[in-house]
């Protein structure tokens, strides 16, 4: 006999894990998640950074931080269960004029919406993280309550909360397709057979296109490779865990441990499944940039390296809402970068959307797949 469900939600990553837990919480009836991997947050979530902020250049993406950094602060509290969290905030470095203007007009956004940010010369960003360069820096944004907290740690503690409230959890499971019929969502076919279910998220991260695909959805998104370096000690090394942001080069990076992690985008960024560690790119593009941001990085060694893939939309926002034309197939996909921080409030959105009929907590309404068939993108330019 096959499986039933009420409702599936395809990926184990953050995103996933919290759509689990707040859909169980909120009464959705019997809720599966499925993991192809054998462990969860292995994907894309694993990879990333960690960072929350608050500084974006969009309206929908500051209200959508307002609604998840307080979630993310909570955790702990609300779930009884560890996260780390070090709130040393998000400092954006910018060098070029007509960056500087984008950057100083996104921050009277935030500020009217309440966002406590500061505008900072180059001696006191300089003062606030001790050995960066302000050669040819015009200035800088500072957000206070801004900072990183652990990936892992907030994945697996969704999807222990998740179980508490009755969610099944499954790894090792790869859905195959997602499946309908006159319109509407019947249930997914996977590796380990079908399964009926009326309600389906998909939140498989940079593969969520073609997922979508398997339906008849076009999902406009992008797996883009964004490699990752975690050095040894060093003297200089900062004392702050703050987030720190080249704008112009998107360098950036933040004290991990008794060393730092940093990353950055390429010059030349193609769509590629591939997650091998490019040498290349770390040695003529990364580390020479890392030293002239951040000089002391000199002399430091490379202890670790690896790379993620960024799930990319046009215009740099996540689609979150039903697909259009197929009744029951829900997305939340192409978050660009700020799945990991966006993922609480997104799992409570998901589960008003299905439980409740409609968003509550924050409009998402302009952030719906068919904006990219009817012309009206929104764009965000604050992506790291």
């Amino acid at each position: 006999m096959a499986r039933t469900a009420d409702v599936v939600i395809v990926g184990g990553g953050v995103v996933g894990a919290s759509a689990a837990y707040h859909l169980a919480a909120a009464g959705a009836g019997s809720v599966l998640l499925l993991e192809r991997a054998d462990a969860l947050g292995t994907g894309s979530t694993g990879a990333c950074a960690g960072g929350f902020r608050h500084q974006f250049a969009s309206r929908v993406n500051i209200l959508l931080s307002q609604a998840s950094v307080p979630m993310i602060l909570g955790f702990t509290e609300e779930h009884e269960l560890p996260l780390d969290i070090h709130q040393d905030g998000y400092l954006f470095m910018v060098r070029s004029a007509g960056l500087w203007s984008d950057y100083v007009a996104s921050v009277e956004l935030q500020r009217s919406l309440g966002v406590e940010v500061e505008l900072l010369t180059p001696e006191e960003a300089r003062r606030l993280v001790p050995g960066i360069s302000v050669n040819g820096m015009l200035g800088a944004t500072f957000g206070p309550r801004d900072g990183i907290a652990d990936p892992s740690g907030m994945t697996q503690g969704y999807a222990t909360s998740a179980r508490r409230v009755g969610a099944s959890i499954e790894t090792g499971v790869e859905v195959m397709s997602v499946e309908a019929s006159e319109g509407r969502v019947t249930g997914v076919q996977t590796s380990s057979g079908a399964i009926s279910a009326p309600v389906v998220v998909n939140a498989a991260g940079p593969w969520a296109g073609q997922l979508a695909a398997s339906v008849g959805v076009d999902v406009p998104l992008e797996p883009i490779p964004r490699q990752v370096v975690v050095t040894g000690p060093f003297e200089g090394r900062p004392e702050r865990r703050t987030l720190v942001i080249d704008a112009d080069s998107t360098f950036y990076f933040h004290r991990e441990g008794p060393g730092l992690l940093m990353g950055m985008g390429g010059r030349e960024e193609h769509a590629s499944f591939d997650t091998r560690v490019d040498e290349e790119f770390i040695a003529d593009e990364l580390l020479p940039a890392a030293v002239e941001l951040f000089p002391p990085l000199a002399a430091a060694d490379v202890r670790h390296r690896w790379c993620g893939l960024y799930e990319m939309t046009p215009d740099r926002h996540p689609i979150i809402g039903e697909a259009p034309g197929v009744r029951g197939f829900f997305l939340a996909n192409g978050f660009s970068g700020h799945g990991f921080q966006h993922a609480p409030i997104v799992g409570k959105l998901l589960a008003e959307m299905i439980v409740q009929g409609g968003a509550r907590t924050v409009d998402v309404s302009a952030l719906g797949l068919e904006r990219f068939v009817e012309g009206r993108p929104v764009p965000e330019s604050h992506v790291v």
